[in-house]
Parts: structure tokens; C-alpha cells; sequence
């Protein structure tokens, strides 16, 4: 009828249902859609707020975690693709209560400067030291092209990355 407002039907999407992650070697079961991204699961349903929401996009790395022990962009990744596979955060690094060997390097060598894109860095420059790819300065800029540092601390970045690196006997 003219004149008369139309109650529009409220449009819902898909259902929440219980999902199971392994976070930092913990069992984890949330209620969410199936269209929550990894990065909002951790960070919003689980309090897990090291990886960084910072471009929605996938190009800028600071939402890096690992899933079975690869690197993973988690605001590009569903966390029900993630279910029953391991989830390391950068929460997930401590060992015994003790900074991780490259997060104690990016704070010796300042390799920060406001700290957002840090977790990503550090997530990303493990594995590039795991993975062997740190044989120089072009190599490690190479391989952690993913992780964009709007502070430009590149240089101190892949200072601590090579300061791992020589500790552990691997410098080319």
C-alpha cells in the first residue's frame, strides 16, 4: 500500500557452527561462520591479537602466521579451511618463557619502529632462516618481499635477520 514502510526481512548468511583449531599447539573450539577469515578468529574470538589486520589485501604480510608450519596470510585464509591443522601465532613463539632467537634480534637491532608490522616480520624471517634463504642482503629482502614495514626499517630488519643467521652458523 502507498504510503505504508515495508519491513524489510532481515538478510542473514550462513549459520555459525563449531569449529576446532589447534592454536600454539592448544585445541581451541569456537562458534563462528564459516566465513570468518583465520585473522578474525584469532584476534576477535580468541584474544590472540599479535597478528595485525593491515590491509585487508594480502600485501602488506602483517597478518602472517604459520599453518602447518608454512606461511599463511590469515586475513586471506578461512579459519574452517584450518580446522585440525596447526596454528603457530607469534603468541606461539616463547619458548620456556624466553624471546624467541629472531624476535630477541629484532629488538637488539631496533628493527622496528611503530611495531605493526613486527609479528609478520618476525613469522616470515623464521621461516626464511629455516627455510636457508639468507644468504645476503638481496636474498632475505627477496624472500621476505611479503612483509611490508611502512617505518622503512628494512636495513635493521635484515640486520637481525643475519645476526640469527651468523649465530647459528649459517652465514655464506
Amino acid at each position: 500500500m502507498a504510503g505504508e514502510i515495508a519491513t524489510p526481512t532481515a538478510e542473514r548468511g550462513p549459520s555459525a557452527r563449531a569449529v576446532t583449531l589447534i592454536i600454539n599447539g592448544q585445541e581451541r573450539e569456537l562458534r563462528i561462520e564459516p566465513r570468518v577469515s583465520l585473522l578474525d578468529a584469532l584476534r576477535e574470538h580468541l584474544g590472540l591479537t599479535g597478528s595485525k589486520k593491515g590491509c585487508d589485501q594480502g600485501t602488506c604480510g602483517a597478518c602472517t602466521v604459520w599453518v602447518d608450519g608454512r606461511r599463511v596470510l590469515t586475513g586471506l585464509t578461512l579459519a574452517v579451511a584450518c580446522e585440525g591443522r596447526e596454528v603457530t601465532t607469534i603468541e606461539g613463539l616463547a619458548m620456556d618463557g624466553e624471546l624467541h632467537p629472531v624476535r630477541a634480534a629484532f629488538v637488539e637491532q631496533d628493527a622496528f619502529q611503530c611495531g605493526y608490522c613486527t609479528p609478520g616480520q618476525i613469522m616470515s624471517a623464521v621461516k626464511l632462516l629455516e627455510e636457508g634463504h639468507a644468504g645476503d642482503d638481496a636474498e632475505i629482502a627477496e624472500w621476505m618481499s611479503g612483509n611490508i614495514c611502512r617505518c622503512a626499517a628494512y636495513p635493521n630488519i635484515r640486520a637481525a635477520i643475519r645476526g640469527v643467521r651468523d649465530a647459528a652458523g649459517g652465514e655464506r
